[in-house]
This record gives structure tokens, C-alpha cells and sequence, in this order.
């Protein structure tokens, strides 16, 4: 089976996401046979193209000029479809891959899935298991169609060492034509790594009572080396940019660990951070429905309890230095 990964790249850094999508994608053709083809764009840094080496690439094609839209990307990897005779396409289901999935199967003609969160098997026809229902059930999902997709849910199956000799490819082209970028204007995120990203996060709600109390999420996130998030009611009163909004109508995300201060734990949220690995959960209300998915819960006033527990990991941190 001839394979296709992509690896998403922003400010010239390839994406973790990237990276777990071509780990996966090598264990598929060391699965199946076949070849595995990488495309990525927006960078020639050989530290950064490297990173994919180390996971499983061996050929690797680079777009110079591509823009990044999900229309130019569309006509980047489904030119490489048609010149590598690829079966399989495999993205990360972040923000792209959710952008151009449609695009592009549309384009190939191609049947998709997304949110898988296991390897395909082929028993009784290519079948892929699918995260479904906002993560409250699981599906196996078949594909008929001769060229096939799939999007992989980030921090999924994880990443495995499997070092390959890597050879670069400048792949030639004009995807840029349906569109044209006038202005960008980027998010300030102030440093930190970016939520679909983050293997910690730390995240509050309408229980912090205002903005003007937010400084016990960050000085937490800060010595855990975490990223911020918060609740849908928190973006809508404008306490915090919406880029942080995680739930069902925000970003959907799996850390290694989760924790909530003073969120309740509404079905919507829930939907968005299911897939963490460890639910921690602080809130003074003991009937918060947050408690029944977390893995552990603290009942106390957040405002108490959490600048102690702040100040208790700094303490540790400065003894284990």
C-alpha cells in the first residue's frame, strides 16, 4: 500500500501532531508493505525536517511556495496522490487536517475518516476505529473507495523512534491560485505551546468569578510549563481570547494532563477533553458533574486551595533542582 502522510508546519516548526501522523502512517506500511511518501511546506530547516526521519520518513517533499490554505494544500497533496500512485492519505485531525479533509476527498473522490484512534485493520474489508458521539462511543468505520483517508486524532497511538535515512524533495508548483492572502495577523499566545499541541493544560471557568482572578490559572500553568485554557461561558464574556475556548464548539483536545479549576463539567465541555489521559478537577461545588470523568478531584475554594498547591510545586521544583 502506497502511503501519503502529512505533516502540518506553522512558523516554520513542524507540529507534534505532524510528527505522531508520520510515526503512524510508517507503522501502517510496515503493516500493510508498501511505500510511505512525506509532505510538509513551510520550511527548509534541516533540524525541523529532520524531526520526520527520526519517526519513519524516508521521502520527503517540501513546498516552497505554498501558502498553507486549506484550498493550496488540497492541490499540493492530491498532486502528489496522482503522481505517486498513493492508496492511503493519512492527516492529523487538528486544525488543517480538519480543513482540507473534506477538500480533499471530494477531490480524489476518496472515502475518509477522521478521529481514528487506532490502526487500520483489513479482515473483513479496510476498517478504522473512530472516536464518535464527542467521545462517548467508539465505531468501527469501513472504507470502499480505491484511494482512502484517514485523520488521526492528536496524542492517539503517540509517537515510536524508527530512524530512517531521509531524502529531501523540493516539490515544484503553483497551489496558490484560488486564493490570495492580503493580510495575517498572528494570535499572541505569549510563548506558550499551542493547545492542540500541549501535553499540559490547565484551564478555568465561570466559577473564577472574573478575569481579574485569572492570575492563579497562569501562575499554576507557568510552573507546570502548561498551556491555558478555559470554558465556552469564560470566551463568551470575554475573559479570555476564544483561541483558548475548549469544549464541543471549541477545540477538541487529549494532554497528558488535564486540569479544571472551577468548571462544572457541562456535557459540551466534556466533549472537548475527554481524550485527556488525566482529568484533575477543582471546584468547591461536591455535585460538580465534572467529579464523575475526572480521575481526581479536589472539593475546596479554588482561590485557597490552588495558590497553596502553586506554591507547594514551586517548593519541590526548587528542592529537586
Amino acid at each position: 500500500m502506497n502511503v501519503l502522510v502529512f505533516a502540518d508546519c506553522q512558523d516554520g516548526k513542524i507540529l507534534k501532531s505532524g510528527i505522531e501522523a508520520v510515526s503512524y502512517a510508517s507503522r501502517v506500511v510496515e503493516q500493510f508493505g508498501g511505500t510511505l511518501v512525506t509532505a510538509t511546506y513551510g520550511t527548509e530547516d534541516s533540524s525541523e525536517l529532520e524531526k520526520l526521519g527520526e519517526v519513519g520518513a524516508e521521502t520527503l517533499f517540501v513546498s516552497k511556495t505554498n501558502q498553507g490554505t486549506p484550498w493550496s494544500l488540497t492541490e499540493y497533496l492530491s498532486a502528489l496522490v496522482r503522481e505517486r500512485n498513493i492508496e492511503l492519505v493519512v492527516l492529523s485531525n487538528d486544525f488543517t487536517g480538519k480543513a482540507i479533509l473534506g477538500l480533499l476527498g471530494s477531490k480524489l473522490d476518496a472515502g475518509a475518516v477522521n478521529n481514528a484512534v487506532d490502526f487500520p485493520k483489513n479482515e473483513n474489508g479496510f476498517t478504522v476505529k473512530s472516536q464518535m458521539f464527542s467521545g462517548k462511543a467508539f465505531g468501527e468505520v469501513r472504507i470502499t473507495s480505491s484511494i482512502k483517508i484517514i485523520a488521526l486524532l492528536p496524542n492517539a497511538v503517540g509517537t515510536v523512534s524508527n530512524p530512517k535515512s531521509l531524502s529531501i524533495k523540493y516539490f515544484e508548483g503553483d497551489f496558490n491560485s484560488r486564493i490570495k492572502i492580503v493580510e495575517e495577523k498572528k494570535l499572541e499566545t505569549g510563548g506558550t505551546v499551542p493547545l492542540p499541541e500541549a501535553e499540559l493544560v490547565v484551564s478555568g471557568g465561570r466559577g473564577l468569578k472574573g478575569p481579574e482572578n485569572w492570575g492563579i490559572v497562569e501562575d499554576l500553568a507557568s510552573t507546570l510549563g502548561a498551556t491555558t485554557a478555559c470554558s465556552r461561558p469564560v470566551s463568551d464574556l470575554d475573559w479570555r481570547p476564544h483561541h483558548e475556548h475548549v469544549g464541543q464548539t471549541g477545540l477538541a483536545i487529549r494532554p497528558n494532563l488535564y486540569i479544571a479549576i472551577g468548571i462544572s463539567g457541562a456535557i459540551q465541555h466534556l466533549a472537548g477533553v475527554n481524550g485527556s489521559k488525566t482529568i484533575v478537577v477543582v471546584n468547591n461545588d461536591p455535585e460538580a458533574p465534572f467529579f464523575k470523568a475526572a480521575d481526581y478531584g479536589v472539593v475546596a475554594d479554588a482561590f485557597e486551595f490552588i495558590p497553596k498547591f502553586t506554591e507547594a510545586l514551586k517548593a519541590h521544583k526548587a528542592n529537586n533542582a
